[in-house]
């Protein structure tokens, strides 16, 4: 597949663009398994009895592994390379497979939703960084926007495709997983030592896509087990990049976590295609609203990521208190417009201020100020709910994201101009 490529196809990196979009598959993959028992939570809440709280519980189990993975990932990734990362997160991601087709217990899916979360992690840090790396510096805006927009269309197409196969999906995800350990495994990629993985014909490994020197040595030191962050200087575009990303993600968390319990409740339906259709819709408005945007500015993009959460939040509290699904569809869509435009803001931020050695850690960084909200905040919108009535509870979540979201403006706003480097 590589080893006829010509320098003239590879662009500046050497590689042909092809692969630039192939190695974004492993991304999209894994995120297809992230989501994919969205629709089924009802049926399962049905056949094995658990309250709304729980759900959001299982639903943060994969928060926490997430979280967990993003501590280690993005550092062992950038000290010994994305593919030994990369290689064991898509055994995890095959083993959670498993055990979402054969659950009948909470205490199954919480495991499943572990597994899956600790995948997750490895992806969004090493399985991102490997997607620039294979572009090489000339086409990093390019790398960030496949990397963000495989993100969030195998996040809505995995609740897609169980509402239509239902339980099947795992195994349809489990050979999309497979493909994706093919890809990972010919990936034309550089080992942390700057040693080609995998050599192409004719073609030199793109010096760019291996750490320098000075970003090896800032890796390699350290504890390999610690909060991710971001080499000195590119403090500022992190923070305005969880600043929009953070409340975008944690609307669509909210949205995959309840949203089937509020079609329910204003649909009087439990079809697990109605509520993976509208998972779909979320994402694929994310994904469709990245390309969209991929010519502005860094900081227009982010503002816009902004400003969409922000109505979108005011379109759920306007959904719950009028019984409305339009308008429910509708915060949805917004929700989804701000994570991807949050998301490919804050990527493309951190793709051209980080070294490419220290590139998976600040994914990681990026992440967990983004995940850490949105597994807190659904799981305290759900158990609020259990207590005062699904109404209020999606009501003051609302007014809270929408605080947060309007904050995350104003930072964009006061924030350094992108490229503008200020003291982490």
């Amino acid at each position: 597949m590589v080893s006829g490529v010509r320098e003239a196809d590879g662009g500046e990196g050497g590689v042909a663009t092809r692969w630039v979009w192939t190695a974004a598959w492993p991304v999209t993959a894994v995120f297809v398994l992230s989501n994919a028992a969205t629709p089924l939570y009802v049926r399962w809440q049905r056949e094995i009895g658990f309250s709304k709280g729980t759900l959001t519980v299982i639903f943060a189990c994969y928060i926490v592994g997430l979280l967990g993975s993003l501590l280690v990932s993005g550092v062992v990734s950038d000290r010994v390379g994305r593919k030994p990362v990369l290689l064991p997160a898509l055994g995890l991601a095959l083993a959670a497979c498993a055990i979402f087709a054969s659950a009948s217990s909470v205490a199954a899916l919480l495991v499943a939703r572990l597994f899956s979360g600790i995948a997750v992690g490895a992806v969004v840090s090493a399985g991102m960084a490997a997607v620039t790396d294979v572009a090489g510096p000339g086409r990093r805006r390019l790398a960030a926007l496949l990397a963000s927009c495989a993100m969030v269309f195998g996040a809505g197409l995995g609740p897609l495709l169980a509402g239509v196969l239902g339980e099947g999906v795992f195994a349809l995800e489990a050979v999309l997983l497979v493909a994706a350990v093919l890809v990972v495994v010919r990936m034309p990629l550089r080992g942390s030592s700057g040693v080609p993985t995998r050599s192409v014909r004719s073609v030199p490994a793109p010096s760019a896509s291996a750490p320098s020197a000075s970003a090896r040595s800032a890796s390699a030191s350290g504890a390999w087990v610690r909060i991710p962050g971001v080499p000195r200087g590119s403090g500022g575009e992190l923070l305005m990049g969880i600043a929009v990303f953070a409340p975008g993600i944690t609307a669509t968390s909210f949205v995959l976590s309840l949203g089937p319990s509020l079609l329910s409740g204003l649909l009087d339906t439990t079809s697990p295609v109605v509520a993976g259709a509208m998972a779909f819709v979320m994402f694929l408005t994310a994904t469709g609203a990245q390309f969209a945007v991929q010519r502005l500015d860094r900081r227009t993009i982010l503002l816009a990521g902004a400003v969409s959460t922000t109505i979108g939040m005011g379109a759920l509290i306007a959904a719950v208190r009028a019984s409305s699904v339009p308008l429910l569809v509708a915060a949805a869509l917004l929700a989804g417009a701000g994570q991807g435009m949050g998301q490919l803001g804050g990527l493309s931020l951190l793709n051209s201020s980080v070294p490419p050695g220290r590139l998976a850690e600040a994914n990681a960084a990026l992440n967990v100020g983004g995940y850490v909200p949105a597994g807190v905040l659904p799981v305290t919108a759900g158990y609020l709910s259990d207590a005062v009535g699904l109404t209020a509870g999606a009501t003051v979540f609302g007014a809270v994201l929408m605080a947060l979201a309007l904050v995350g403006g104003l930072v964009v706003l006061t924030g350094p101009a992108p490229g503008q480097k200020k003291e982490a």
